[in-house]
């Protein structure tokens, strides 16, 4: 599948974070302390203020971004973020939880759940998240130079006019800087499994 890069100026930020700046070919974001997505479940809380570089997002369409994983502040977090509004929104990425880098995502309806699995060999690594949407399905794959790993297949409402782009948090810390090395653009995936 053919994947056309885009400029980081593409995007609008949602929440934008301390600082971001072009490096060469990369965006560098430092994160505001505090900042987080995730709504009502087992927390009670409601964080609608984590930075998001977001472009439309049609049917048929999918996108990656790419990041280095070199953070481990407790709930530091990178990835995709899909999002139609505060109460509709996917956030799919790697968050150091529990003393280990946890690929995973977080969908929410109303109220978010989570999903995770440990890679810490992804350390160091520059990590891909893609997000491909078709009708009303969210497929969300990642890698570290592999393989394509399936992380999440999330029901997505057609009705609702969704946005993408590259995302992160810092809950806990005011010192987390992300290093985005790619944002790109295609046509979504022909099938959910290769066989």
């Amino acid at each position: 599948m053919t994947m056309v890069d885009l400029p980081w100026a593409s995007g609008d930020w949602l929440n934008p974070p301390t600082t971001a700046q072009g490096v060469g070919d990369d965006l560098l974001v430092t994160a505001t302390e505090g900042s987080d997505f995730w709504r009502v479940t087992s927390y009670g809380f409601v964080h609608d203020d984590g930075h998001a570089l977001l472009i439309d997002f049609p049917d048929d369409t999918a996108v990656e971004v790419a990041f280095v994983l070199d953070y481990s502040g407790t709930f530091d977090q990178a990835g995709v973020v899909v999002r139609a509004n505060e109460r509709s929104w996917i956030k799919a990425g790697v968050e150091f939880s529990d003393g280990a880098p946890q690929v995973g995502a977080v969908v929410t309806r109303e109220v978010s759940d989570w999903s995770t699995a440990p890679v810490p060999e992804w350390m160091g690594r520059t990590i891909t998240m893609r997000a491909s949407r078709s009708g009303d399905a969210l497929t969300v794959r990642a890698r570290a130079d592999g393989d394509w790993r399936l992380v999440r297949l999330a029901p997505l409402d057609p009705a609702l006019d969704w946005q993408v782009g590259p995302f992160c948090c810092s809950p806990t810390r005011a010192d987390l800087v992300v290093r985005f090395t790619r944002f790109a653009i295609g046509p979504a995936d022909a099938a959910l499994h290769d066989d």
